[in-house]
């Protein structure tokens, strides 16, 4: 995941503190956007949730970023399991507190606002 799906990280920046309900996303991401739900979908029902692999995992951290994504930016899911994975995985006690640090960052960082 962490190099993977780069039309989605491009087009859906990860913002924790966001929220853009009716977002409009470009083909190419929603591209990927089917193919994280179609992964997804088939780990869900093979292994039985509500973790990815049937219990929490790696494979669930490395798609946290991705949930975060789904939710910033309203990313429409038909499939049940596949919005209840989301929900798992932001009620996760890490994902609360990363959550939280987020929220306490400055809105803008000084050292990223220069001019080229």
């Amino acid at each position: 995941m962490h190099s993977g799906f780069t039309s989605l990280r491009s087009a859906l920046p990860m913002n924790l503190r966001g929220h853009f309900p009716g977002y409009k996303v470009w083909s190419r991401a929603q591209a990927d956007i089917e193919r994280v739900l179609e992964i997804w979908t088939d780990c869900l029902r093979r292994y039985g949730g509500p973790w990815l692999f049937g219990e929490r995992g790696m494979a669930d951290a490395m798609y946290a970023p991705v949930v975060t994504r789904f939710k910033t930016y309203d990313v429409r899911m038909e499939d049940r399991a596949c919005r209840e994975y989301c929900l798992h995985v932001m009620d996760m006690p890490e994902m609360q507190e990363w959550i939280a640090a987020a929220r306490q960052e400055p809105e803008q960082v000084d050292e990223l606002e220069v001019e080229f």
